[in-house]
């Protein structure tokens, strides 16, 4: 096979790498923009601009600019390793504090590498209906991974005088972006630290006392 036709059998991958690298650097230039000068201050231009890409360029790959907050809360939602919370709470071993603790892992990994977009999806989806879907689904979801885990625990296992209705609402009250930002950005403690705390208290709060 001549060198020609070689550079002809790849032209496909060629172009594919190409087109998943643009969608990266404008997603990565996206990012950038929204989180330093805001989501009202930020236009696509500027986005096309700090991606080094034309503006058309950055509508026919995300549509607009709520297209690519859609695409950062996307990834943001893929940060926080669904995989590894599915396996620790289908672990036959996991006990309802165990699944407690993977939840609050979860949550941890979730506000650490994508906390600045959740609260950017947050504040735009006052002024921008999509958004505020968007954020208001992904509410959701979290809420109806709760009730499922919650769901599947036998009778006697929460609290007297907790139903899984409460027991979501205790949960969201303590694991939230507003509690983690504050511990750690505000009070100084580690991602860790914050993770074993919501550890903790989740099972104090939800889960009847065993032992003495």
């Amino acid at each position: 096979m001549s060198e020609e036709q070689g550079r002809r059998r790849y032209e496909s991958l060629r172009r594919t790498t190409q087109a998943l690298e643009t969608r990266a650097e404008i997603a990565r230039a996206a990012r950038t923009l929204f989180l330093t000068r805001g989501w009202a201050q930020t236009t696509v231009r500027d986005v096309a601009r700090e991606a080094g890409v034309s503006v058309p360029t950055v509508y026919s790959t995300y549509g607009n600019k709520t297209g690519l907050a859609r695409a950062l809360a996307d990834a943001a939602d893929l940060s926080g390793d669904v995989p590894h919370l599915l396996a620790e709470l289908e672990d036959p071993a996991a006990d309802p504090a165990r699944q407690l603790a993977a939840m609050a892992g979860f949550d941890r990994r979730l506000y650490e590498r994508s906390g600045d977009i959740i609260m950017l999806v947050r504040e735009a989806a006052r002024t921008e209906p999509d958004l505020a879907t968007l954020y208001s689904d992904g509410r959701r979801r979290a809420d109806e991974t709760r009730v499922q885990v919650f769901s599947s625990w036998p009778d006697g296992v929460l609290r007297s005088g907790l139903d899984v209705a409460t027991a979501v609402d205790v949960y969201a009250a303590i694991c939230n972006i507003d509690v983690y930002a504050v511990l750690t950005g505000e009070r100084g403690w580690s991602p860790d630290r914050v993770e074993n705390w919501w550890g903790d208290v989740l099972a104090r709060e939800l889960l009847v006392k065993s032992g003495p």
